[in-house]
């Protein structure tokens, strides 16, 4: 990993042990510049009201330039919240990780901004496509070409 990218993880993970996370957002486990995994808890009124989630980020050297690679693990002990831009796969679809992007975002950021996007969720539903999609899907959710709508 090129020492830019090691820089920025090295100065969010120590701001995130000295200030700790968000309210609802917890850091699991980062033992490298790889991948870290965070619990996203959903507070206040809402349809996933005190459901808890995990989160999977992926770095590769372009970080913070490219956006981290971000999911919703799914495995025996943690499933995907139904939303209509989560698909069961744990892929989300939400342009803040592709077109609209930016390096000022920091780990914490993206999940805060996960965590408001469950929080003003009207309705538990999986995206349409969501059935073909999972079938033809990359492990890695980069390299999926997401249409972004504006809700």
């Amino acid at each position: 990993m090129t020492s830019i990218s090691s820089r920025r993880l090295r100065k969010e993970l120590n701001e995130i042990q000295a200030e700790g996370c968000p309210t609802g957002i917890t850091l699991l486990s980062a033992d490298n510049f790889e991948s870290w995994f965070f619990s996203i808890e959903i507070l206040g009124e809402s349809l996933y009201q005190g459901e808890v989630f995990k989160l999977m980020f992926r770095f590769d050297s372009n970080y913070p330039i490219s956006a981290p690679a971000v999911q919703f693990v799914v495995d025996q002990d943690s499933t995907a919240p139904v939303h209509p831009h989560v698909y069961s796969n744990g892929h989300i679809c939400a342009s803040i990780l592709g077109n609209e992007w930016s390096p000022v975002l920091s780990v914490s950021a993206v999940c805060v901004t996960l965590q408001s996007m469950l929080a003003s969720c009207k309705s538990k539903e999986r995206p349409v496509d969501n059935d073909r999609y999972v079938r033809y899907a990359p492990d890695n959710p980069k390299k999926t070409r997401f249409h972004y709508d504006d809700d």
